[in-house]
Order: structure tokens, then C-alpha cells, then sequence
């Protein structure tokens, strides 16, 4: 049975593999290779590509932890605090927020 990661252990294991590299190329340049990311994953959401669809998931994922460890953010501790007592804006879990959709 495969470890399932959380998402510490997921930014932990990006740290531990890819900082020293991220590390040199700084908050503002790694920002750029997530926006690609993004947009890789938009590309493949707008074709319905399953397969890229999981894999630029995992990239977006991965370069949003890069990003997290540059800036000193731990991501699972965010967003608990942020999001584990229900929706921020309404309080409500699940949310119950009235939102128009056009």
C-alpha cells in the first residue's frame, strides 16, 4: 500500500528536493513558472485532457509549495487556520454564501 502525503509532507518533500535550485532563482522568478503552471493546466482543462489534466495538477501543486517554502510559509498551517473552521467569509461549513454565477 502506497504513504500517502499531506500537505506538509508534500512541501517538505519539494523543499528537501528542489530549495537549493528554487532557492537561487528567488520568489519573483519561481512566481513566473508557477503562472506557466497555471496556465498549462488551464490548456488542459479547456481540451479535457484527463491525463495532462492530472499531471499539470501535480505541477501547479508542486511550484505552489516551491513558492510557499521561499516566502517561509507553511501551507497546511495557513490554510487550517484559514479554512478549518468552516468558510471565512460566511463562517458556514459547508460555505452557504450567496454568490451570483452569470
Amino acid at each position: 500500500m502506497e504513504d500517502k502525503l499531506g500537505v506538509r509532507e508534500f512541501q517538505d518533500l519539494i523543499k528537501e528536493e528542489f530549495f537549493h535550485k528554487d532557492s537561487g532563482r528567488g520568489l519573483a522568478r519561481t512566481f513566473v513558472w508557477f503562472s506557466e503552471e497555471v496556465g498549462e493546466l488551464a490548456r488542459a482543462i479547456r481540451y479535457a485532457d484527463k491525463k495532462a489534466q492530472g499531471e499539470e495538477f501535480a505541477d501547479v501543486l508542486a511550484w505552489l509549495c516551491t513558492l510557499a517554502n521561499l516566502a517561509g510559509i507553511d501551507l497546511e498551517e495557513e490554510g487550517r487556520a484559514k479554512y478549518g473552521k468552516g468558510c471565512p467569509r460566511c463562517g458556514s461549513k459547508p460555505c452557504k454564501c450567496k454568490e451570483a454565477f452569470k
